[in-house]
């Protein structure tokens, strides 16, 4: 099956597992995968769930500064984590935690950024994912030029599956409507470049809609540019891993970019200084609990794949451990010194900023050995 060419039919939804847990088959998406494969996503999903409502917990506490919870897109980044290889590079937003997990990137490392300890704390050269990108849409356009340099250092079409490289950008629905956006398709179209645009329509840019922001569906928007757009449940982890995998392979081989938008569902706040009682019903939160991604896997493994309670309880103390792990490393973080501040901003520190921090030194020397 290839993307390029392809329209998919009404309703525009590609799903391989059912809210109630059972396997469907799609005719362009065909997924082999075993139930111990399926078993490592369920832990996957359990483990970012897990450590998402433990940050969330350490934010009302006091301990970060600020959290953006992914709760209810655990299978949108999950299926599409998965589906990266190695040498693939994935160019995050704010809240990929679960993409992040999938890169092997420490999760207490991604609260030193919302503790405000770190400009990021982690090398995007380790694990091929790069550091989170506040400013709306920012990094699509970070990601097409990473897909122009690895197009121009020949690691596209070459057909050593450890050489050729695809590029992952994730953004949300609000983010779609962003000029960075729209100018990255532009560029990825006119270089058939080896990007996905993976797009998580969680329904809402903070307190506006979707439908307020497109009057079609954000996929569409691919035709517009010259390359296929797909639309897939974003909380069915199978869907999700099976056509990131087509559209990264496609990118791979040099067949250039693709749109997925993963129609999934913010469950939480855009972030903990948000209230979203404030702008949505209740009535939609609960018609979505319906099609928790986590619930369908769990679902499935019970009833279609026998799986006895043990192997959860097992994955439920896993997650118990991660979280005490969290709580203790989040709170043992050093905090940084007051005159690293200057630090990081110019290769050569101006003048007046030098006066600055000199001037900050002495103010600061005021209250050594003072009892403070």
């Amino acid at each position: 099956m290839t993307l390029h060419g392809h329209v998919p039919p009404e309703p525009d939804l590609v799903q391989l597992l059912t809210p109630e847990g059972t396997r469907v088959q799609h005719p362009d998406f065909p997924l082999e995968i075993t139930d111990e494969e399926i078993k490592s996503l369920y832990r996957d999903l359990a483990l970012v769930r897990r450590f998402d409502g433990e940050a969330t917990a350490l934010q009302r506490q006091g301990e970060l500064g600020l959290w953006a919870s992914c709760l209810g897109q655990e299978a949108a980044q999950v299926g599409a984590g998965r589906a990266l290889r190695t040498q693939d590079m994935a160019f995050p937003t704010y809240r990929e935690h679960g993409v992040a997990w999938c890169r092997d990137v420490d999760p207490v490392t991604l609260l030193g950024m919302f503790r405000g300890v770190s400009l990021g704390g982690w090398n995007p050269n380790e694990n091929n994912f790069n550091l989170y990108t506040i400013v709306l849409g920012a990094q699509a356009l970070h990601a097409v030029g990473y897909a122009m340099g690895v197009t121009r250092d020949g690691a596209v079409g070459t057909g050593e599956p450890d050489r050729d490289t695809a590029v992952l950008a994730f953004f949300g629905d609000g983010a779609s409507s962003q000029g960075d956006v729209n100018e990255a398709f532009i560029w990825a179209a006119a270089g058939n470049l080896p990007v996905v645009f993976y797009c998580q329509n969680n329904q809402w840019a903070i307190s506006e809609p979707v439908e307020r922001q497109s009057r079609v569906p954000l996929f569409h928007r691919a035709a517009g540019f010259g390359f296929p757009g797909i639309r897939i449940d974003g909380n069915d982890v199978l869907a999700c891993l099976a056509v990131s995998r087509v559209a990264l392979d496609e990118a791979r081989s040099g067949q250039g970019p693709t749109l997925i938008e993963a129609y999934t569902y913010r469950m939480g706040a855009h972030t903990t200084s948000d209230d979203p009682t404030r702008y949505r019903l209740s009535e939609e939160l609960e018609t979505w609990k319906h099609r928790d991604p986590i619930e369908r896997v769990r679902a499935y493994l019970v009833r279609q794949a026998g799986v006895a309670q043990d192997f959860f309880d097992g994955i439920d103390a896993e997650a118990e451990e991660l979280a005490v792990r969290i709580r203790a490393a989040c709170r043992a973080l050093p905090d940084p010194g007051p005159l690293s501040v200057f630090d990081n901003v110019f290769v050569d520190l101006p003048d007046e900023l030098a006066e600055q921090r000199e001037g900050y030194r002495e103010y600061l020397s005021a209250f050594e050995g003072a009892g403070h």
